[in-house]
C-alpha cells in the first residue's frame, strides 16, 4: 500500500510516498480503507530534525494520526462496528501512519452524514486536542477564553467546542480571517505586538500558534491559566504544553450540532511535500487534508 513517510530529516522534499506492507487490526482495533486523512502540523518540526534528542523519532517515520474511511477489518473484541461502516477516528500515537491507503484505528465514531470525506478526515485531531486543553483549563459557562491562532486547523474547531461549552471566545487571527471567526462565534482581534492592550483579560488562554507566551500570561494573569500546543518554550515560562492522547472522541456528543471542520487545502498523498510547504507558511484557514 501507499504510505507517506520520511527516511531522513530535512526540508519538505524529504517527505515521499513509499510502498509498504498493509497493517492489520489487532484486538480492540479496526482497520479502514482510508478516504481522507489529516495533516499533522507538529510533524513538520519532527521532519526538520529539530526534535532529535528531545523525543524518540526512529526512521522511517510514517506520518498522520487521524483519518476517515470505510471499515474493512475488525479486531477481536470490537463491538458496534461492521464491515462497510463509514467512520472517522485516530491511530495509536506510537503507530501513526494514517496518511496511507489503510490505517488501523484505536478510537472511532460514525462519520456524520453532513461531513464530506475531507472534513471527516481532518476532524479527530482538532476535536481531541480541543477537548484535552479545555478540560485542563476547566472554565465554566460565561467565562472568557482567548484562543491564540483561532483560524487554524485546531483553533477553528476549538472556538466551536468552547462556544458549545458556554464560553465567551476571543480569537486572534489576521484581519482577513476576522469575518470567518465571527461566523464561528468568536470575537476577533489581531495577533502580534500590543495584544495585551487589545485583550485586557481572559480567564484562560489556549495557544495554538506559539511565540507569544509573555503576552498571553500577562492577559491571563497567571501562567497556570495558559495552555499551549505550539510553543516549545512553555516550560521556561511555567506554562503547560499539552500533547499526547486522551479520548480522541471525547466531544463526539457535539456532532449532533452544526460543528464545522474548516479545510484549508487538500492534497493527494503524492503531494505530501507540498502539504508540508503550505503548513510551514502558517497561513491556512482550517485543516490541511490528504484525499486518497
Amino acid at each position: 500500500m501507499r504510505a507517506v513517510q520520511f527516511t531522513e530529516y530535512g526540508p519538505p522534499s524529504v517527505v515521499h510516498v513509499d510502498d509498504i506492507p498493509e497493517p492489520h487490526a489487532g484486538p480492540g482495533e479496526i482497520r479502514i480503507a482510508v478516504r481522507a486523512s489529516g495533516f499533522s502540523p507538529g510533524e513538520t518540526i519532527v521532519r526538520s530534525g529539530r526534535l532529535q534528542g528531545v523525543i524518540a523519532t526512529p526512521l522511517p517515520y510514517r506520518t498522520g494520526f487521524d483519518a476517515a474511511g470505510v471499515v474493512d477489518e475488525i479486531g477481536a473484541g470490537v463491538t458496534g462496528a461492521a464491515i462497510g461502516d463509514a467512520v472517522f477516528g485516530m491511530t495509536a500515537m506510537s503507530r501513526r501512519g494514517a496518511n496511507a491507503d489503510f490505517a488501523v484505528l484505536v478510537a472511532w465514531a460514525p462519520k456524520p452524514a453532513a461531513w464530506n470525506w475531507a472534513e471527516a478526515g481532518g476532524a479527530t485531531g482538532p476535536l481531541e486536542t480541543s477537548a484535552r486543553v479545555l478540560d485542563r483549563l476547566a472554565l465554566g459557562p460565561g467565562r472568557t477564553l482567548l484562543i491564540n491562532g483561532a483560524a487554524g486547523g485546531t483553533g477553528a474547531v476549538a472556538v466551536q467546542v468552547a462556544r458549545a461549552r458556554g464560553l465567551r471566545v476571543i480569537g486572534t487571527a489576521s484581519e482577513a480571517n476576522h469575518d470567518f471567526l465571527r461566523s464561528l462565534g468568536a470575537e476577533p482581534t489581531t495577533y502580534g505586538e500590543g495584544l495585551p492592550d487589545r485583550v485586557k483579560h481572559a480567564d484562560g488562554v489556549f495557544d495554538c500558534f506559539g511565540g507569544a507566551l509573555p503576552d498571553l500570561i500577562a492577559i491571563a494573569g497567571d501562567p497556570a491559566k495558559v495552555v499551549t500546543i505550539a510553543d516549545f518554550a512553555a516550560a521556561e515560562h511555567g506554562v503547560h504544553m499539552s500533547s499526547g492522547f486522551s479520548d480522541p472522541l471525547a466531544v463526539h456528543g457535539l456532532l449532533h450540532t452544526d460543528l464545522r471542520i474548516p479545510v484549508a487545502a487538500t492534497f493527494a498523498l503524492e503531494e505530501a511535500a507540498a502539504a508540508h510547504e503550505l503548513s510551514e507558511t502558517r497561513h491556512g484557514r482550517g485543516r490541511i487534508v490528504y484525499l486518497h
